[in-house]
């Protein structure tokens, strides 16, 4: 029996080191070399039209040009993000499909029970994209306020009155809702969409009153007029939006909210490909291009790659989770 069990230890080995060899043999070093040599999926598990799109379009364009292959998004939208996340950690791991994710997907841990991924194991950190202020936007044919302090006082007069639009449950739009509520004692109604695209078509509409929005998908709305905006969720003004105030400014200098986006691959994705992928990302971010876009949507411009990004989303993870005890925030 024992000699049984020796062999059967020695054939697994065998196995795993012919598994091995495979996975580093010349044809497949060869294939991770080359790549790409077809067009390249992006998941973006939002609808068109949000802050990821906003900034997921750009950057692919510009990769396509420089690359001289397709960049193509792939639209995933559903359940707070989390359905095209799902479907990209089960993808082929083979340098043809990444996943843009963002600032939701370190939030969706603590807010959806049973995730069919994890986003720190079930994926590779490639690096970060953008990072921009969330903006508090109002409809401005039904919120007459310009200030902070006279929002915050419209809503006092108007306890459960007015609504907000977010991009989903579990989302960075959500948790900034229940934060400011939380912090200004008021209470709003939370609506959630599939995505900051249909909510934003939503708020301009009037069907929802406000939104707590990432400031890249909110920027022409606001420059147009279509929003107004009240006061960004930072220390310092935006780039590119030195008229917008911040919630300091407002007299809640405690309301701080960034939306960010990053970029990943599937678990197993041959590092060489995972290399080329981050140098062609670095090298589209330092164009003028899009260093004036993303200026544009207010947004800067990150130096966060591989390990360093794995660890900021590890970070932001364990933040958003103490948010989410706090503030008490649960699906609607």
């Amino acid at each position: 029996m024992k000699t049984r069990l020796c062999t059967s230890r020695r054939h697994l080995l065998l196995a795993a080191t012919g598994l091995l060899a495979a996975a580093t043999s010349p044809a497949v070093l060869a294939q991770a070399s080359a790549w790409p040599t077809k067009p390249v999926t992006i998941v973006v598990p939002f609808p068109p039209g949000g802050g990821t799109d906003a900034f997921a379009r750009p950057l692919f364009a510009v990769m396509t040009k420089n690359a001289g292959r397709q960049f193509i998004i792939d639209n995933k939208g559903g359940a707070g993000g989390t359905l095209g996340a799902t479907l990209a950690a089960k993808a082929a791991a083979d340098g043809y499909t990444f996943f843009m994710g963002a600032v939701h997907h370190s939030i969706a841990p603590s807010m959806y029970p049973k995730l069919d991924y994890n986003i720190e194991s079930d994926f590779v950190p490639i690096g970060l994209i953008a990072a921009v202020p969330q903006v508090i936007v109002v409809n401005p044919s039904k919120v007459q306020a310009t200030t902070l302090p006279q929002l915050i006082e419209h809503i006092r007069k108007n306890p459960g009155r007015l609504n907000y639009g977010s991009a989903g449950n579990g989302t960075s739009h959500h948790l900034a809702g229940e934060l400011f509520k939380l912090q200004t004692k008021t209470f709003i109604t939370h609506i959630p969409y599939r995505g900051a695209g249909p909510a934003l078509q939503d708020l301009i509409a009037g069907q929802v009153d406000m939104m707590f929005d990432g400031l890249g998908s909110s920027a022409g709305h606001i420059k147009s007029g279509r929003l107004r905006a009240i006061a960004v969720a930072a220390p310092k003004p935006a780039p590119g939006f030195p008229d917008v105030p911040t919630s300091a400014d407002g007299k809640l200098p405690t309301y701080q909210v960034a939306t960010w986006y990053g970029l990943w691959a599937p678990k197993g994705t041959p590092r060489e490909v995972v290399e080329k992928m981050q140098a062609e990302m670095r090298k589209a971010l330092t164009s003028d291009e899009l260093k004036a876009m993303w200026n544009g949507l207010g947004a800067e411009t990150p130096n966060l790659y591989g390990d360093e990004f794995g660890k900021f989303v590890g970070a932001e993870v364990k933040r958003w989770a103490e948010v989410v005890k706090t503030s008490g925030a649960k699906l609607d």
